[in-house]
């Protein structure tokens, strides 16, 4: 199909599938040393989400559609029912998609997962959509400037994997207006888990994207949800990746 995404696919062809979701401006790729170093076991499945990596960018870029869109890469892997990390935006992505179709998601792993955006900082962060850098060592210097803390060698890996020349400066492999698009969708009521799916919320205690009235409506609602606060940033996987492999793997 002219519009499937584009799928890192990491692990053995006979390993626990787990599907992983990334988060806006990301990729798929960023999954590589989690599923390498910490999930052996596992055939991690991580999709450039539309708009982002090396997947399509047309259009519609709701999240209606990248359910759809994941769930047709489940469709294509011949993957009847399996576990789904999401982080940030791709923990939204992961939530609508069970709701699509909960029969074919075993359970949710929401690390860190942007249920809470307030429309301010989404305006904000929308217009910063296809902003540029000059060159490579800025483009390095802007990466690390956002993950703080991580390894030069992570920070490299990410720059040469995702971040190109547009001939008017350098910035990460994305489309714009999906980006823009994508902060807009994040200021929607983002759904709770449905009942009967195992679902863990990984919570960073240094930002602040999932808030108390969201879990109070995942108990409203009946969701079999457990919340893991790990006391790190906004990129939970990076941070702390043995304790996300721990509990993908529990729950895959």
């Amino acid at each position: 199909m002219a519009d499937a995404l584009h799928v890192h696919d990491f692990g053995p062809e006979d390993g626990v599938p787990l599907v992983a979701l990334h988060g806006v401006t990301g990729h798929g790729g960023r999954f590589r040393s989690l599923a390498a170093d910490h999930l052996p076991g596992h055939r991690v499945i991580a999709p450039d989400l539309r708009g982002h990596g090396r997947s399509p960018s047309l259009p519609p870029w709701t999240l209606e559609q990248h359910a759809a869109d994941v769930l047709a890469v489940l469709d294509a892997y011949g993957i009847e029912r399996a576990a789904l990390m999401g982080h940030s935006y791709g923990g939204v992505v992961a939530l609508h998609l069970a709701r699509l179709a909960p029969d074919r998601v075993r359970a949710l792993l929401l690390v860190d997962p942007a249920v809470v955006v307030r429309p301010e900082d989404a305006l904000a962060n929308a217009g910063t959509a296809g902003d540029t850098v000059a060159d490579r060592a800025q483009a390095f210097a802007t990466q690390r400037g956002e993950w703080t803390g991580v390894a030069e060698a992570v920070v490299e890996d990410e720059v040469a994997a995702h971040w190109t020349d547009t001939g008017r400066g350098w910035r990460p492999r994305y489309c714009p207006p999906a980006v823009a698009t994508a902060w807009s969708e994040m200021c929607r009521q983002p759904p709770t888990p449905p009942p009967g799916v195992p679902t863990v919320v990984m919570r960073a205690l240094e930002a602040a994207y999932v808030g108390g009235e969201y879990l109070a409506a995942c108990a409203e609602a009946g969701s079999d949800v457990e919340v893991v606060d790990v006391d790190c940033g906004h990129v939970v996987y990076l941070y702390r990746p043995e304790r996300v492999a721990e509990l993908a793997a529990g729950l895959a």
